[in-house]
């Protein structure tokens, strides 16, 4: 399936959360301004953010990063889990099993979001998605 509605991206839970750092990385936050029309996050990165979120304690911390996850995050596309994404993500975690290799399971969910719409996986994290049949990959910390 190709990219819908101008998407091109797909933010990792570790570049969206880096946004939302005291001293983000500047490649990131100059990507991010660029591409920001073009990025979508998968529904369990939406969930992944909301869970750091409220297993802080209460104060500042927990407020600046509900500010962030609702103003920055929460203007994001969010890809719903959808029958064509369950059945890839069938597909990666069998193709994975037979070459004795696991992938978290959140971690599959995501490349498949990413395949299933065509878009880029954006994370720091290439290393454990890096192999995966029709997944693409880009590091703005790096590129």
């Amino acid at each position: 399936m190709a990219a819908h509605d101008g998407l091109l991206w797909l933010l990792d839970t570790n570049t969206i959360s880096e946004l939302g750092r005291a001293q983000p990385s500047a490649q990131v936050v100059q990507r991010f301004t660029h591409e920001a029309s073009a990025c979508a996050l998968a529904a369990v990165v939406w969930h992944e953010l909301w869970f750091g979120v409220l297993r802080l304690p209460t104060g500042r911390r927990r407020d600046g990063l509900t500010h962030f996850v609702r103003s920055v995050a929460g203007g994001l596309p969010k890809l719903p889990y959808t029958e064509a994404t369950a059945r890839k993500h069938a597909e990666l975690r069998a193709q994975l099993a037979a070459k004795g290799r696991i992938l978290p399971e959140p971690d599959a969910h995501i490349a498949a979001v990413a395949i299933t719409h065509g878009l880029t996986l954006v994370t720091r994290n290439t290393r454990d998605f890096k192999g995966l049949p029709g997944l693409q990959l880009a590091n703005w910390f790096q590129d």
